[in-house]
């Protein structure tokens, strides 16, 4: 079981309560159990759970004021898979982008080694698959991340790549 899911950025999640990821969490974990599935692969994110210490100084303002209460949430979330019996990797991708899949990623174990950056939503899609059928990464917790230089075809991927979504380019 791949679980990967997200709150829309807005008023909501900047000032109500984010309960999606600790509730759906509450409700798969309990059922893959009971039904005998055993791997879980889940999607939090840098920040989520112990590697929150990994969050620069300057970083950590804006983190906490913008992305705060999810990840208060991704945090229970993680707790919960963790304290399960199922065989689970959470993957933590730092900041994601539009890209294509490169393969020029890592994923780091060690708290020493994790750090900001980037990394295409492709990217992380490709290790996601990788992990069904591999133990690399069995109850652990990687940050995902991209190699840099990131092979970016042109300029203008480039500029895709890093444009919000539904975001027009600019047309001078």
């Amino acid at each position: 079981m791949v679980m990967t899911l997200g709150v829309r950025f807005g008023p909501e999640m900047l000032l109500g309560p984010v309960r999606l990821f600790s509730a759906a969490t509450r409700t798969v974990v309990p059922a893959m159990e009971h039904a005998g599935v055993r791997r879980l692969i889940c999607v939090t994110g840098f920040g989520a759970g112990d590697s929150r210490s990994a969050v620069g100084c300057v970083e950590s303002i804006p983190f906490q004021l913008l992305l705060g209460r999810a990840y208060a949430d991704k945090d229970l979330q993680e707790r919960i898979i963790q304290d399960s019996r199922l065989d689970w990797t959470i993957v933590r991708p730092v900041l994601l982008v539009h890209g294509p899949r490169t393969g020029c990623y890592e994923a780091l174990g060690s708290p020493q080694e994790w750090r900001n950056g980037i990394i295409s939503r492709a990217d992380v899609a490709d290790i996601l698959i990788k992990q069904i059928d591999d133990d690399r990464w069995l109850c652990q917790s990687p940050v995902l991340r991209a190699h840099l230089p990131w092979p970016f075809p042109t300029d203008e991927g480039r500029r895709r790549a890093l444009r919000p979504r539904g975001l027009r380019p600019d047309l001078s």
